[in-house]
């Protein structure tokens, strides 16, 4: 990895609209799709989807903290899923959906809490925020089939219905926050 970069591990549903969204971030240089916080080592996405390796979909996405800072990546996080949601986003139900945050050090940790703690002080939501900060745990990339998904796919079905209203979303409430 280049020098100075982080990563943040973020499960929220449906990895391609997690993706989807981030590839659009400035200072955000990297997202790819993948699993994280199972049992079992190279899980398939079909095995992942049938709820009995533990795994979250997730997005890791490689930022540059001097153009964006972690706190700001959990801020576009909490915006584009329903972290009161237990196991499920929308119609995708199962653990796999989790709202989770697999954090990579101490401060990110202490970070994703204060931010967790500032929504629920100032009632964003009208249910607690169930979402879970872990320590990073053994990541395995999905496959190349669910890399760029949303934009090799855009009129598909869930892209249109989905994820095209999560990037309008973004576009709108973020777009100081947008790669020009």
């Amino acid at each position: 990895m280049d020098h100075g970069l982080e990563i943040a591990t973020l499960g929220g549903g449906c990895f391609w609209c997690l993706e989807a969204v981030y590839q659009q971030v400035a200072g955000v240089r990297a997202v790819e799709s993948g699993y994280t916080g199972g049992h079992v080592s190279q899980p398939t996405y079909h095995e992942v989807c049938a709820g009995d390796t533990g795994h979250a979909e997730v997005v890791r996405v490689t930022f540059d903290p001097s153009a964006i800072n972690y706190r700001e990546i959990l801020e576009i996080f909490f915006s584009i899923h329903d972290p009161t949601q237990l196991n499920r986003q929308g119609n995708d139900v199962g653990t796999q959906y989790r709202s989770s945050i697999f954090t990579h050090s101490e401060a990110q940790r202490a970070v994703a809490e204060y931010v967790i703690g500032k929504l629920a002080a100032e009632h964003v939501y009208d249910a607690p925020i169930v979402t879970q900060v872990e320590p990073e745990q053994p990541y395995w990339p999905a496959e190349a089939s669910h890399q760029n998904y949303y934009q090799e796919h855009p009129a598909q079905g869930y892209c249109a219905f989905v994820i095209s209203p999560k990037l309008t979303k973004f576009r709108r409430d973020f777009s100081h926050r947008m790669r020009r």
